[in-house]
């Protein structure tokens, strides 16, 4: 069942249509699509079609048809920009569907599907009746047909009647003469039978003795086919061990040592910040330092518990992100779906991409966004912003696995932030040694 809804009173976009859109009336609705869909920019076009704007109408009606169809169905705005394309190509057709009095003369198919496409007053009167008028007008030809096919019929039977008639006779005569023929034949069969007899025995015991040798052949042939390939996938392993462990040893290094070099500069940061923070003096400690007291002018526990930041508070993000080599991994699609689902995927990665970049300028942390590649009907062209990494999962690899993966390439002591407000995000990078913070949390921050 076709259901539109929308609309102010008096037109037809309330209307239902309680019965599927007849295949004449559909088909003339697909070929409006088409035609109107040249007339458009890409950026008016509906995204699951504008894979299709270069195509020809012909090939775009063929190809297309379901796709465009549905569109049309469920996104008014596209409806809207078809019916001015075709209030343009049919001025008349569409002026008398205005004022409530279609034209007569007009095909009733022609009339429905573009009811159909401007949803007039009684649109759904007008697509059922094209409908009727459609299965009737089969109907009548196809009685008119059936009314021939048995004329014709008819006049078919009475000459394969007469046919008949000449030719049981002309079968008979030639039925005695093949008697006494076949009489003569059986008699040279039964002779001719016993030759091939004794023929088969000879083609039986032959054809046994080449089916031995030929079994011979091909268990041989097998044994050292299956030889080979042993050889070959044994040979295979030997060149893999040995690439990687030439690859191992190219790389192993080079990669701990970066790790090394990290984790030395997220230690070297981090205690030149607590040497600030802490506003160390350059003399060393006295021993009276380290009674434990309580001095005029510092502050009390109670006094450090009243300036605790609340959980959902985004300064604690700012906090995180101002410690030594801070590192903010954002679960892309979990924070855009978050804060703007409504937009289309491409505009919810720019804003959050925009967003991501002026905060790693603000607060100089290394940012990477990821988004899972499932959802990309093709490759994404995107220029990542300054100072965010931007990362898309590989086919069969989410964006959870990705996240996660960047979390443990990470050296132990670095301090790693994930933006994500799934839970099974949040519970496997909290093991793996990151800290966790909700998708509202980052959007408050941004905002």
């Amino acid at each position: 069942m076709v259901e539109t809804t929308g609309g102010g009173p008096g037109d037809g976009t309330a209307e239902v249509l309680d019965r599927p859109l007849p295949d004449g009336v559909r088909r003339r609705v697909v070929q409006i699509v088409s035609d109107g869909f040249g007339g458009l920019t890409v950026g008016e076009l509906p995204a699951q079609l504008r894979q299709y704007a270069r195509f020809a109408p012909n090939r775009r009606a063929k190809f297309a048809g379901n796709a465009m169809a549905a569109a049309l169905e469920t996104d008014p705005l596209f409806r809207q920009r078809i019916g001015e394309k075709l209030r343009e190509a049919q001025p008349e057709l569409t002026g008398a569907l205005d004022s409530g009095s279609p034209p007569p003369a007009a095909d009733p198919l022609d009339v429905a599907a573009a009811a159909y496409v401007l949803r007039p007053t009684d649109w759904v009167k007008l697509v059922t009746a094209a409908g009727e008028e459609a299965q009737r007008a089969d109907a009548e030809r196809a009685g008119e047909e059936s009314r021939a096919e048995l004329e014709r019929l008819r006049e078919d039977l009475d000459r394969a009647r007469e046919l008949t008639r000449t030719e049981t006779e002309r079968l008979r005569a030639e039925l005695d003469a093949a008697k006494k023929e076949a009489e003569s034949l059986h008699r040279k069969l039964r002779a001719a039978v016993s030759d091939v007899r004794r023929g088969e025995a000879a083609l039986r015991k032959m054809q046994g003795e080449l089916e031995t040798v030929r079994a011979e052949g091909q268990s041989q042939v097998s044994a050292a086919e299956s030889e080979s390939r042993r050889l070959k996938a044994r040979l295979g392993e030997v060149e893999a061990a040995l690439e990687a462990s030439r690859r191992a040893a190219r790389e192993g290094r080079s990669v701990e040592d970066m790790r090394v070099r990290l984790l030395l500069d997220t230690v070297l940061d981090a205690a030149q910040g607590l040497r600030r923070e802490l506003a160390l003096p350059p003399v060393s400690v006295r021993p009276a330092e380290t009674v434990d007291a309580v001095e005029p002018g510092r502050m009390t526990p109670k006094d450090i518990a009243a300036r605790a930041l609340s959980e959902h508070d985004p300064a604690i993000l700012d906090q995180l992100l101002a410690l030594p080599q801070a590192h903010l991994v954002v679960d892309g699609y979990n924070v855009t779906k978050t804060g703007y689902p409504q937009m289309p995927l491409e505009k919810q990665r720019l804003r959050l991409l925009g967003q991501l970049s002026q905060l790693a300028a603000q607060t100089g942390a290394e940012v990477t966004c990821v988004f899972d590649g499932a959802e990309l009907a093709a490759p994404v062209l995107l220029a990542p912003p300054r100072g965010v990494r931007v990362l898309f999962s590989k086919p069969g690899v989410t964006a959870d696995e990705l996240i996660r993966q960047l979390v443990r390439a990470e050296p132990p002591g670095r301090p790693v932030i994930v933006a994500s407000t799934d839970r099974e995000v949040a519970d496997g990078v909290a093991k793996a040694g990151a800290r966790p913070v909700a998708s509202a949390m980052l959007l408050k921050r941004l905002s």
